[in-house]
């Protein structure tokens, strides 16, 4: 089906439900991404007394284990494109339910002697992580497969992150509301709906699967290689405060009552500025509206490195600019990865390989900021709970100000690829 039946998020109101058939497994798979890293450390290590820097090890080792899979699991997911949408479909469905039984272990596990629990929770993460790779997988090269010019190709990518958007919101809220058991409830239905809303939404064009080998063609693509490298930095930049957010809420700000409606508000924003990214492609480009993107959220995220106890007001509005800025980080990135696999020929046959590896790399940055920050914060004299106005500095740095730095350098990376994939043909 042709690329012109998805919408862009602007424009074409009458077909804003094909966007939605398509985005909404983003919802259910957001339970699975930012907000693991932010509720899990501080869930294991507070309530159920696990060292922190043991929880960031375990969370490095599950992943890394997980995201060496991806690139195999972009290879089947190709085939299983190859074949039929049905084919797909099935694969999805079977998926959600291993990750819906593995997500409510994690977070409602048994009671348990510390030794067992350490093996409960990494059997639970590597299950969770690999089910949700194969949805996460499916679902982005789902997207890729339909093309189009570079706002189209945003707008794509808008529809899926900004129903993940939304599943952050609720993953954020809901625990507080309703407690963990209940949420884990939740996702499983919601996961459910959004597998039977994606086997109704505008289908790619079943092409035949190329003959060489899926796993190293992504790599062979200079254009692929550098712009894999801006979205490394840029993802350490946005994964580091991801994990530490909680403990800066409680223990920098001394504001822990605020933690839900700092996210909300960080996330909310980040939803409603998807179609101004969208808009923005069609004026700058799409590398340089990233480019944009990250300007505003060096500018905005800056200010949390002079914050102290009871700056909360500040901090919303730190919440709200990060979270304009974060839209583009979302949207963006993914719609530029289309473009490359279109331009080198590639879509239709290789897109999972390219997604594969694409993930590989986010989740590195994630378990990278989990498993290196977490015990060099420990390693400086941090514990959750301090006012130790030293060990505090210490976190406050962590926080804002290294991802600043990251953001810049992620910025320099991207003004260097830009004549290269300027000089690239656009094909429509």
């Amino acid at each position: 089906m042709s690329a012109s039946v998805l919408p862009g998020m602007p424009s074409s109101p009458g077909r804003w439900h094909e966007g939605l058939r398509y985005g909404a497994l983003g919802l259910p798979l957001a339970f699975v991404a930012l907000p693991l890293y932010v509720l899990l450390p501080n869930h294991y290590a507070s309530e159920l007394g696990l060292p922190l820097a043991a929880v960031g090890a375990l969370l490095l080792a599950a992943r890394l284990v997980d995201a060496l899979a991806d690139p195999w699991i972009g290879r089947r997911c190709d085939h299983w494109f190859a074949h039929s949408p049905r084919r797909v479909v099935t694969a999805a469905a079977i998926a959600a339910v291993v990750l819906a039984i593995g997500f409510r272990a994690l977070f409602v596990p048994p009671r348990l002697d510390t030794p067992t629990l350490w093996i409960w929770c990494a059997v639970s993460l590597v299950v969770t992580y690999l089910a949700y790779s194969v949805l996460g997988v499916l679902h982005q090269s789902w997207g890729a497969r339909l093309g189009g010019a570079e706002r189209q190709r945003a707008s794509v990518v808008a529809w899926r992150e900004a129903a993940g958007l939304v599943g952050v919101l609720v993953a954020t809220v809901l625990p507080a509301l309703v407690g963990l058991p209940a949420m884990t409830v939740v996702f499983a239905g919601v996961l459910a709906g959004g597998v039977w809303l994606l086997a109704q939404a505008p289908r790619p064009p079943v092409q035949a699967a190329a003959r060489a080998d899926p796993l190293t063609v992504p790599l062979r693509t200079p254009a692929f290689r550098r712009l894999l490298a801006v979205y490394l930095v840029n993802g350490v930049a946005s994964a580091v405060p991801a994990t530490l957010v909680l403990f800066y809420v409680r223990d920098r700000l001394q504001a822990p009552a605020w933690e839900p409606a700092f996210l909300a508000l960080y996330f909310a924003a980040g939803a409603l500025s998807m179609p101004l990214w969208v808009r923005a492609v069609g004026r700058l480009g799409l590398e340089r509206a990233w480019l944009a993107g990250m300007a505003l959220s060096v500018a905005a995220f800056v200010w949390a490195a002079l914050l102290g106890a009871g700056d909360v007001a500040a901090f919303a509005a730190v919440c709200a600019a990060s979270g304009l800025a974060l839209g583009a980080d979302l949207a963006l990135p993914g719609a530029l990865l289309a473009g490359v696999i279109q331009q080198a020929g590639h879509r239709g046959r290789h897109d999972g390989a390219y997604f594969g590896w694409w993930n590989l790399a986010t989740k590195l940055n994630l378990a990278l900021a989990a498993g290196v920050a977490l015990p060099l914060l420990q390693a400086f004299g941090y514990q959750p709970g301090t006012r130790d106005e030293a060990a505090l500095q210490t976190l406050t740095l962590a926080y804002a100000a290294l991802p600043c730095a990251l953001k810049l350098a992620a910025a320099a990376l991207l003004v260097a690829t830009i004549p290269a994939t300027r000089a690239l043909p656009e094909v429509r």
